[in-house]
Parts: structure tokens; sequence; C-alpha cells
């Protein structure tokens, strides 16, 4: 898991991105096309074109991490490309690594059967 520090924010890029970039071509992309700075200590997140791939880039202080994440079954939740940037909370990437729609997250608990 990404240790995120309280308080960070958590960009994604809406639409796809070309998955074969590393920190550099991803780092362009943030200065270019979000109009961030890649080393800011901000979390910015990437999803490719099938939607089980996505990369996470930021600067923890030390120096620049890539967090990659595949999907075995089904396929991340994402903006469509006219939304745009969409900022996320902390929590909310939680629930977008596990698969879990970050938008509706849905509480699993359920009274149990008095016996």
């Amino acid at each position: 898991m990404i240790p995120v520090p309280s308080g960070v924010r958590v960009w994604l890029a809406a639409g796809h991105v070309d998955m074969r970039k590393g920190f550099p071509g991803l780092s362009l992309m943030v200065q270019e096309t979000l109009k961030h700075d890649p080393s800011s200590g901000q979390l910015f997140v990437f999803r490719g074109r099938r939607g089980d791939l996505i990369k996470v880039i930021w600067h923890d202080g030390q120096g620049a991490c890539l967090f990659v994440k595949r999907l075995e079954r089904g396929r991340f939740i994402w903006p469509s490309p006219a939304d745009g940037t969409v900022t996320i909370s902390p929590a909310q990437l939680g629930y977008l690594l596990e698969g879990i729609d970050w938008r509706h997250p849905q509480r699993t608990w359920r009274p149990s059967a008095v016996g």
C-alpha cells in the first residue's frame, strides 16, 4: 500500500494514458496537461486503455516514486475524459486500489440473525 500522508491531494488524470510511460513521461504529463508540479508530494494517478492497470506517481521528499497495479479481474472505475482532472481523498484512493467503486462505496455490514 502507498503511504499517503494526511492532507495530501490525489489527482486522477481522466481518460487513458500510454502505460509504457515511466516516471519521466508521466511527470511531463503532470506538468503540461494537469498543470501541477510532480515533485510537490501530491499523488497523480493514471489509467491504461483497458482499464485494468493504473500507475501512481509522487515525490516522497527523498525521490520519485512509481506504483503500478494491475487487477486480475475487473477494471478500475475511472472518470470520463470530459471530466478533466478529478481530485479524490486518500480514502477514496484506497477503494480505487482495491477495485471498489470509489464514487459510491457500499458498507458491507449486515445485521446478524438472532438465533
